[in-house]
């Protein structure tokens, strides 16, 4: 019913330098509904919040909110909660030294005579989380309880603001399997008082626990609005992946080596509070390994865990059948590791220093500070691996970031190809490059596994990983769900994995 609507976006469309972020995107949210919000990293989901709440203005498109003739626009997100618009985030914007009652009431505590009544802020906020079952003692400092506690505090105050429209933005990815259905108690006690939220997750088992419907994006475009009972897990993680497979040839016939059987990775029990859930793993020699699952899954962290950038807080790890207890990342280039991240920005290039000093970075740390390689051997390693890689730079003292992003991604290749390792983690290589650069790519991976490097190979596109790998484990939620060899391996039964649950 027209009635029940609280939130219409229409033809929403939001341009950044070179990049179409929302694109005649549509949303509604109906009173009293949990409406999932659901996308891999860039499909739009945090633009379209941020549209919403003010944080971005939009370039087409308008915005219908309850209680308003006319479109609005949110300038600011204060704006926004002004008209019942709130948010809240996972990293909770709550001033941690300040009381309960303080954070719920700061900027309209109530006043008598000039002065903060403290006897009727204490009497309502308990009256306040009293309704909502939060049981804390309001005069405490907001520091002394967990990051549950605080979301749902964060929670009560868009409550008393009058929320018409709640936005729970990634709000359980630090919470413990208790603590989120303690949240999920809170989230439909207020949809059953006619609070339309907004759950955006990564989390397909809370998605089908609590959600009455999904939207989902796919590159800033909408796929599609449906009740939760009409996507099944399979059909969503379709429609979050993309069925816009390439139809590139297998390059598997490059291979001409087969894994040999020698371990060189092996994960007992390992694990990583918080990030990843205990998992065991075991890669061969020459061996190229998949990890699959959505956004979130833990890919990132598991690859982390084994390179020791997280150190594991439980669990063992072997490197060549060795014990293997790593106190930072420079252990692991010792032993024969290499990391490239998935955000190359970041934590991959030095956008300012040149060529030749990203490629020297690593090999230079693994001698260390009283072994400096001359610059004549900086240039010819370099020069070296411009060639092999096909680096398209000026000269190897162009700084890296005048670069398009495919060859800053083969410069940080190029980096850890040469500390010459016995086992590389690739995270998301191919992301955001070109479809030629892809195939190089790929390639150089079959390459590499054919001398005897194991690889670690994370990619969203379950068709790359088919080209390349020769087996895959699944992961989901935190956690290893499966692993699929060779001739289990299709399309079929990876996004099967990914989804679990009734399909």
């Amino acid at each position: 019913m027209e009635s029940d609507i609280v939130l219409t976006m229409r033809h929403i469309c939001k341009i950044f330098p070179g990049v179409k972020a929302l694109d005649d995107v549509d949303f509604t949210l109906r009173k009293g509904e949990i409406h999932a919000l659901m996308g891999e990293n860039g499909a739009g989901k945090s633009t379209l919040i941020k549209v919403l709440t003010g944080v971005f203005d939009f370039d087409e498109g308008e915005i219908r909110l309850s209680g308003y003739d006319e479109p609005i626009l949110n300038k600011s997100p204060q704006e926004a909660q002004k008209r019942g618009i709130s948010t809240v985030y996972q990293e909770v914007n709550l001033c941690p030294n300040l009381s309960v009652a303080e954070n719920i009431f700061i900027g309209r505590e109530p006043c008598k005579l000039g002065r903060i009544d403290w006897k009727k802020m204490y009497s309502m906020a308990r009256e306040l989380l009293s309704k909502l079952d939060i049981e804390v003692d309001v005069t405490c400092p907001m520091e002394n309880y967990s990051i549950a506690l605080q979301q749902m505090v964060a929670i009560a105050r868009a409550v008393d603001m009058s929320a018409k429209v709640l936005i729970l933005d990634e709000p359980t990815s630090s919470l413990d399997d208790l603590e989120v259905e303690k949240l999920f108690t809170l989230m439909r006690k207020l949809r059953d008082k006619g609070v339309g939220i907004i759950f955006v997750t990564h989390f397909l088992e809370q998605v089908y626990s609590v959600c009455d419907r999904i939207t989902v994006l796919r590159n800033g475009q909408l796929v599609g609005e449906y009740p939760i009972a009409e996507l099944p897990r399979l059909k969503l993680v379709a429609k979050m992946i993309g069925k816009d497979f390439d139809d590139l040839a297998s390059i598997k016939s490059l291979r001409t080596q087969k894994p040999n059987g020698t371990q060189v990775i092996k994960a007992e029990q390992l694990g990583h509070s918080g990030t990843i859930k205990p998992f065991d793993l075991r890669i061969m020699q020459g061996e190229v390994i998949g990890l699959a699952g959505l956004l979130g899954s833990g890919r990132s962290e598991l690859a982390r865990s084994l390179y020791g950038a997280d150190k594991p807080d439980c669990g063992e790890l072997f490197v060549k059948g060795k014990k293997f207890v790593p106190s930072h990342p420079i252990d692991a280039i010792h032993r024969g590791m290499a990391y490239l991240p998935e955000d190359r920005k970041k934590e991959g290039v030095i956008a300012d220093l040149s060529v030749r000093e990203n490629i020297m970075i690593a090999l230079q740390a693994k001698k260390g500070m009283f072994k400096l390689l001359s610059r004549k051997q900086q240039e010819e390693f370099t020069d070296q691996y411009i060639s092999l890689l096909q680096i398209k730079t000026a000269d190897r003292e162009t700084p890296v970031k005048q670069l398009s992003g495919g060859n800053q991604q083969k410069v940080i290749i190029g980096r850890w190809l040469l500390t010459q390792p016995d086992f590389i983690i690739l995270d998301e290589p191919t992301k955001g490059i070109d479809i030629g650069t892809k195939t190089e790519i790929q390639k150089l991976v079959l390459k590499l596994a054919d001398k005897g490097t194991s690889v670690l190979f994370i990619s969203s596109e379950i068709d790359e990983m088919l080209r390349t790998c020769d087996h895959m484990a699944i992961l989901r939620d935190g956690s290893k769900v499966a692993e699929l060899k060779e001739d289990d391996m299709s399309q079929k039964s990876i996004m099967g994995a990914i989804a679990g649950g009734n399909q």
